[in-house]
């Protein structure tokens, strides 16, 4: 009997194949069940080079005691907590000569020594600057609670991560900073990028008195309360395949209804696990689209030199022998990128996510628009990816407040509203980005700009400088490091002193 089975599944993947390589051309597409789960974080995949043992030690680690609750007057709210933050001084001028300080602003993230490798590191020698980099409350090294258990336990303890909060933490370290290295004239000057840049460009506008100006790069602050469409982030990903290839953009689009006629039939997710060579056995096929999905969007969102992700996910998919069926040339392309002994396509468990703060923060704030265009785009129309309301009402028994950030910060009528009463952002994206959708792309005022490149990928501009970077890049950060200089060498003549020799050499 067990032989029998043996020969039976076999048969049955045969006959699946078979199918595939018959119907696939004529397969409709329909659109798959919804189940929310989180959008792929607003991560940071750029590679980072190492730092000799000697630069590390000019990079200093430091705890600040933070407030736990900077809004309250509760005998809790006096609770303290160890906040990391790391100083380099070394090329700094001293505040005899306001020379500025560089503030680095760490989003949701462990801070670590990849984080000093940013243009930061590399603009500070000539700015002479002192360089500050800040972890956000509830990541890395930076726990209430004394514990990641303790503090991810429960929402009372997870109600103390807001952005709000997370922006007065930056107040406090600055505003002790500057005391304690006499700088109080010293301009600053934050640096952000994706999430990060969001709260830099929010931090200029909310505590003006302390930052001097803020650079933001690739950062959505009009991906909220539905200014704009969802689905405007899955158009520039379909996009950038597209132009790399039609064939793959094609491929890619005609696979999500393969994947499900498969998927339904009795042993079609074995067949799908072996295919995709999946660490543990699928137990839908939304969970492989989930996975592919997220690939697909990774690639486009930091397609950058030297690997271009997307292309050379197309590449491998372009490149099998004419008559090479879809799914094949689907996995090729996955396995170009990652060449994995096996591929992870489990979704996080409920355990897992209520114990992680950025599923709190999409929970509670941090919510993107679910608005839909009429763009057509290779994925399947009204997929969700992305946790709904119902779900964190399970996780966390709080409701979603979807519309309270533009409450509290705008965006809607941004040119109108910022044009008489922001100053000194930088806005930076680069179009092949999809969260270049939520930025910020045209000019506000003559000190709230917008710079852009069409092949900029997420956050590029705020990486190392590199002999290798495309002209084009080089050009980008010229243009934003220009502007910079501008606000040092104004702020220096509003305290009527000359400032320092700042050369922009790039």
């Amino acid at each position: 009997m067990g032989c029998f089975n043996q020969v039976s599944s076999v048969l049955l993947l045969s006959w699946l194949l078979v199918l595939l390589l018959c119907t696939e051309e004529s397969l409709s597409r329909k659109p798959p069940l919804l189940r929310s789960i989180p959008r792929g974080r607003y991560g940071r995949t750029h590679r980072h080079p190492s730092l000799s043992p000697s630069t590390l030690q000019d990079f200093q680690t430091f705890y600040y005691d933070q407030t736990l609750d900077h809004f309250n007057y509760r005998p809790e709210s006096y609770t303290t907590f160890r906040q990391k933050y790391v100083v380099n001084s070394k090329y700094w001028n001293g505040p005899n000569n306001s020379s500025p300080i560089f503030v680095y602003v760490a989003g949701e993230w462990d801070l670590t020594e990849g984080d000093y490798t940013s243009i930061v590191a590399d603009i500070a020698p000539q700015y002479q600057a002192l360089m500050v980099y800040i972890e956000h409350r509830y990541y890395g090294e930076s726990i209430p609670f004394g514990s990641r258990e303790e503090a991810y336990r429960n929402a009372s303890n997870f109600g103390y991560l807001s952005i709000g909060q997370a922006l007065a933490d930056l107040a406090e370290i600055i505003t002790y900073l500057r005391k304690n290295y006499s700088a109080e004239h010293c301009p600053v000057i934050l640096f952000g990028g994706s999430y990060a840049g969001v709260l830099a460009s929010w931090f200029r506008l909310k505590y003006p008195h302390i930052a001097r100006g803020a650079w933001a790069s690739s950062a959505p602050i009009l991906d909220f309360s539905d200014i704009r469409p969802r689905d405007e982030y899955d158009t520039i990903v379909t996009n950038d395949f597209r132009e790399a290839s039609e064939n793959c953009y094609n491929t890619i689009k005609k696979s999500w209804a393969i994947i499900d006629k498969i998927g339904s039939h009795p042993k079609g997710l074995e067949y799908l696990s072996q295919k995709f060579k999946t660490c543990s056995r699928l137990n839908t096929s939304k969970d492989l689209k989930d996975f592919l999905f997220g690939t697909f969007e990774d690639a486009a969102q930091y397609d950058a030199p030297p690997d271009y992700p997307v292309s050379t996910i197309c590449n491998a998919i372009d490149g099998l022998p004419p008559g090479t069926e879809s799914l094949t040339r689907i996995f090729a392309g996955i396995n170009a990128t990652f060449s994995l002994d096996c591929y992870n396509t489990t979704p996080d468990s409920d355990a897992s996510l209520k114990m992680d703060p950025w599923t709190w923060q999409v929970c509670t704030e941090y919510m993107v628009s679910t608005g839909l265009s009429t763009n057509v785009t290779m994925f399947p129309r009204n997929y969700r990816r992305y946790i709904g309301a119902d779900q964190c009402m399970s996780l966390f028994g709080i409701p979603k407040r979807p519309h309270w950030l533009v409450t509290e910060f705008g965006g809607k009528d941004i040119k109108l509203i910022l044009k008489r009463f922001g100053s000194n952002i930088i806005f930076s994206n680069g179009l092949r980005d999809p969260l270049s959708v939520g930025g910020v792309l045209e000019n506000i005022s003559d000190s709230i700009v917008a710079i852009k490149s069409t092949q900029g990928s997420h956050c590029l501009d705020m990486d190392l400088m590199s002999p290798n970077d495309p002209d084009w890049l080089v050009s980008q950060k010229k243009k934003i490091l220009s502007v910079i200089k501008g606000w040092i060498k104004e702020y220096h003549a509003d305290l009527g002193i000359s400032g320092l020799d700042l050369r922009l050499e790039i």
